[in-house]
């Protein structure tokens, strides 16, 4: 798996607390068979970005609840779907924002 890190929005401080968030966050979406897919660290707020095959299963109520019920239990507040779906550099798109 890549550096968990990566999951951490910038300007976040990276903590062990935060790292072991997201790993639990990625067994949960494994654990509810999903394949591709990353869990994004926004402070009180995860991003949860999925495979466009991926996204229908997503969005079903109870499986939609499923994740809210299970992300809200590891402290999240608020539990989002990425509707961009999964792609490698999200966090990275930040940085192109940001540019003069």
């Amino acid at each position: 798996s890549p550096c968990l890190s990566s999951r951490i929005a910038y300007g976040t401080p990276v903590t062990i607390e935060r790292l072991s968030t997201v790993d639990r966050g990625e067994e949960i979406m494994r654990a509810l068979g999903f394949r591709e897919f990353r869990v994004r660290h926004h402070d009180e707020l995860v991003r949860l970005e999925i495979a466009p095959s991926e996204l229908d299963r997503a969005l079903a109520r109870e499986v939609a609840d499923e994740l809210a019920r299970r992300f809200r239990a590891l402290g999240f507040r608020y539990v989002t779907l990425d509707l961009h779906g999964y792609r490698t550099g999200a966090m990275n798109e930040v940085l192109k924002i940001r540019e003069p």
